[in-house]
C-alpha cells in the first residue's frame, strides 16, 4: 500500500482498477468523465476502454462482457442514467456473472446538469442494491467492496457519488500494483433460460430479487458501511455522502452532543443499523441531498416498530427541499437543532461585490458564428429554434439570443417537428452538435423523414465532444484505445435515412453561412445544414483581429451583435483582447464600416 493526492474521480477509477476491472465504457457527463479517463490513462493493455455512444450503449456493452464474467464499470452522470434505464430495468432482473458496477455521479446543484435527481430513488425504483461514498478515501474502497457484492449476488450494482466527491482531492491509501485484484472472466456460456428475458424469468427473478434485498438489509446493516458513531446523546444525525464530512466536521466545531448514523447503502436500506440508532436517541436530523431518502425511511421504521421518536429533516424545513448542503448551511442546521451557539465569525467589511460572469460561447467559438448566420438570414421571418445539450446551448445568451427551447440530449430535432404541426406558417430549426447528433439525435431525423415534418436541421460539427472535455465521438475517426477508425460521415448518415438536401459550409465565412441557410430553408420537407468548423480550443489561434480606430465609427455593432469576450470597451470604445481573440474573423464581416482587420482575414 502507498498514498497518492487524487481527484476522487481518480480514486474511483484506480479503485476499479484494483478490483480487477476489465471492461470500461461511459458517456461523457460532469461530474463523471474523469473516471474513464483516468482508467484509460492508467490502461496497462489488459483493459478495455469505450466512450459509446450513448449511456444506453454503454450499458448494454458492458453487461455482454459481465455475461462473460468480466469486471465491468459503466459511467455516467444521473441524466444519463434516464437514457439507460431501459436496459438497466431489464438487467436488474436478468442478473450479471461477473461483477458490475455502474457509476452514476449526481450533480446537486445542479452545478451543470438539467436537472437534480437523486439516483437512490433509481435504486429502489429498479431493486439494485446502491453504495454512497462519502469521501475519496471511501470512493476508492467502496467500489472495490461494490464490486464483490455484484458478483456474490449476480447483480449490477449502483455506485452513487455526488460532484463533491467526484471533483474534490485527498491523499489516499491505494494498492500495490501486486496487491491488485486480476480478474479472468470464463467467457460467455450459452444458457437462453439465463440471458434471455421471458415473462416467466422475470416473475421469478422478481421473487428472488425481493428475497435478495431483504437479506442484504440485514447483511448491510452488520457491515461496516453503515456506522453508528454512538456519543450517548439524546439527539442524532442521520446523514450520507460528503453531508456526512460536512456533518462531522460542524459536529467537531460546535461540540455538538450527537450520535451520527451513516447511510452508505442508501438500498436496500439498513433497517437493523436505523433501528439500532433510533433505539439511542430520542431526535433525529436527517442531512442529506438531494431528496428526503434517509428521512423517509427513518419514519417508515419508526412506524414499523412503534417508535416515538421526532424525525426532522427535507420534510419539516430543517432542511433545504433543493441545491446541495454546505459546511455552513450544514453548521448552522446543527446548531439549530442542537441548540448550540455558532460561533463568532468574523466578517471582511466593505468587500467588494464579486464581478457578473455570465458563462459564454468562447471567443473564436463557430458556433456564435453559426448562430448569427441563421438569425442573420431568418430576419423578419417568423421562426423557432429549438436548442439542445452541448456548449451551445449558451446560444441563448444575449445578444445571440438563439435558443428557444432545450429539454434533454436530442429533445430539439422532435421538439422543432412538434412544434411545426401546429404553428405550421413558422420555420422550425433544430440545433445539435455533432457528438449529440450521434448520441440521440439521428432518431428524431428518422422521425422527421418519416412522418413527413417540414423543418430544418442544423447540425453544428466542431468535431470533438467540447462541454464535457474534448472527448472522441464516432465523427472524430478515432477510439478511446487509441485506435484510428473511419470516421462516420454526418452527411452520409442523414442521406441515408432519407434527408435529400444536406449542404456543408464553414460559419466563420459568413456570407456564405447565411446564403446557406436562405436557400436550404427555403426548401419544402426535412433539411439539412452543417455547420463544420474545429473548436476554438483545439485549433491553434490565428493573429488577433486589430481594430482601425480611424476608421471604427464607434457604433458597438462588434460588441451588440456577437458578444464575444474577445472584443471589451476601453476608454468608450471597442477594443480587441489580444489575449482572448483567435482570429476567427467573424467581427471583420460584421463591421459595417471595413474597420477591423487581421486575424483570418488576412492570412
Amino acid at each position: 500500500m502507498h498514498k497518492e493526492f487524487l481527484m476522487g474521480n481518480a480514486a474511483i477509477a484506480r479503485g476499479a482498477l484494483a478490483a480487477g476491472l476489465n471492461v470500461v465504457s461511459g458517456y461523457p457527463g460532469t461530474p463523471s468523465t474523469e473516471v474513464l479517463e483516468t482508467a484509460a490513462k492508467s490502461n496497462d493493455g489488459s483493459l478495455y476502454v469505450e466512450w459509446s455512444v450513448n449511456e444506453k450503449a454503454a450499458l448494454e456493452l458492458g453487461a455482454g462482457a459481465a455475461y462473460c464474467g468480466a469486471r465491468t464499470m459503466v459511467t455516467m452522470k444521473q441524466v444519463g442514467l434516464n437514457v439507460a434505464s431501459d436496459p438497466l430495468m431489464s438487467l436488474a432482473y436478468i442478473g450479471v456473472k461477473g461483477g458490475m458496477v455502474i457509476l452514476v455521479a449526481d450533480d446537486p446543484g445542479p452545478i451543470s446538469s438539467q436537472t437534480e435527481q437523486d439516483t437512490r430513488h433509481f435504486a429502489a425504483y429498479s431493486k439494485l442494491p446502491c453504495f454512497d461514498p462519502s469521501s475519496v478515501q471511501e470512493a476508492y474502497d467502496m467500489i472495490q467492496t461494490a464490486f464483490e457484492y455484484s458478483e456474490k449476488y449476480g447483480t449490477p450494482v449502483l455506485f452513487r457519488p455526488t460532484t463533491r466527491v467526484c471533483h474534490g482531492y485527498a491523499s489516499v491509501t491505494v494498492k500495490d500494483r501486486e496487491e491488485m485484484y486480476v480478474n479472468k472472466p470464463e467467457g460467455f456460456v450459452r444458457d437462453p433460460s439465463r440471458w434471455v428475458i421471458f415473462p416467466k424469468l422475470s416473475y421469478n427473478a422478481h421473487m428472488d430479487i425481493e428475497k435478495r434485498n431483504a437479506g442484504l438489509s440485514k447483511v448491510f446493516s452488520e457491515s461496516g458501511l453503515n456506522p453508528i458513531t454512538d456519543h450517548g446523546a439524546r439527539r442524532g444525525i442521520a446523514t450520507h455522502g460528503i453531508s456526512y464530512a460536512y456533518a462531522c466536521e460542524a459536529v467537531n466545531e460546535l461540540a455538538a452532543p450527537v450520535n451520527i448514523f451513516k447511510v452508505g447503502t442508501p438500498f436496500p436500506f439498513p433497517e437493523e443499523a436505523a433501528l439500532e440508532f433510533l433505539n439511542g436517541v430520542e431526535e433525529v436530523l436527517c442531512i442529506e441531498e438531494l431528496d428526503p431518502v434517509i428521512e423517509r425511511e427513518l419514519t417508515y421504521v419508526c412506524g414499523k416498530y412503534g417508535l416515538k421518536k421526532k424525525i426532522c429533516g427535507k420534510l419539516t424545513g430543517h432542511i433545504p427541499a433543493a441545491g446541495e448542503n454546505t459546511c455552513d448551511s450544514v453548521k448552522r442546521a446543527i446548531a439549530e437543532f442542537t441548540d448550540t451557539e455558532l460561533p463568532y465569525e468574523e466578517n471582511a467589511e466593505d468587500v467588494p461585490p464579486l464581478p457578473v460572469r455570465p458563462p459564454v460561447l468562447c471567443a473564436g467559438c463557430p458556433h456564435r458564428a453559426s448562430f448569427f448566420a441563421v438569425k442573420t438570414a431568418m430576419k423578419g421571418k417568423k421562426s423557432v429554434f429549438c436548442g439542445d445539450i452541448g456548449c451551445y446551448t449558451l446560444g441563448n445568451a444575449m445578444p445571440l439570443d438563439m435558443v428557444d427551447t432545450c429539454l434533454c440530449m436530442g429533445a430539439g430535432v422532435n421538439i422543432a417537428q412538434g412544434i411545426g404541426k401546429i404553428d405550421k406558417d413558422t420555420s422550425c430549426f433544430a440545433f445539435v452538435g455533432d457528438s449529440t447528433f450521434f448520441a440521440s439525435a439521428i432518431t428524431g431525423a428518422v422521425n422527421a423523414v418519416y412522418n413527413q415534418a417540414d423543418m430544418t436541421l442544423v447540425v453544428l460539427d466542431n468535431s470533438t465532444t467540447a462541454m464535457t472535455g474534448h472527448q472522441p465521438h464516432p465523427g472524430t475517426g478515432r477510439t478511446m484505445m487509441g485506435q484510428v477508425v473511419d470516421k462516420v460521415d454526418i452527411t452520409a448518415v442523414l442521406k441515408g435515412v432519407g434527408v435529400k438536401t444536406v449542404e456543408t459550409v464553414d460559419p466563420l465565412d459568413l456570407k456564405a453561412a447565411v446564403d446557406c441557410v436562405k436557400r436550404v430553408s427555403a426548401e419544402p420537407g426535412v433539411k439539412a445544414i452543417i455547420f463544420k468548423s474545429p473548436c476554438a480550443v483545439l485549433i491553434k489561434a490565428g493573429r488577433p483581429a486589430v481594430i482601425d480606430n480611424e476608421k471604427c465609427r464607434n457604433c458597438k455593432r462588434c460588441i451588440n451583435l456577437l458578444g464575444c469576450p474577445g472584443i471589451v470597451m476601453r476608454e468608450g470604445r471597442p477594443a480587441i483582447e489580444n489575449s482572448l481573440c483567435t482570429g476567427c474573423g467573424l467581427c471583420s464581416q460584421v463591421c459595417p464600416f471595413d474597420a477591423i482587420g487581421g486575424g483570418r482575414n488576412e492570412e
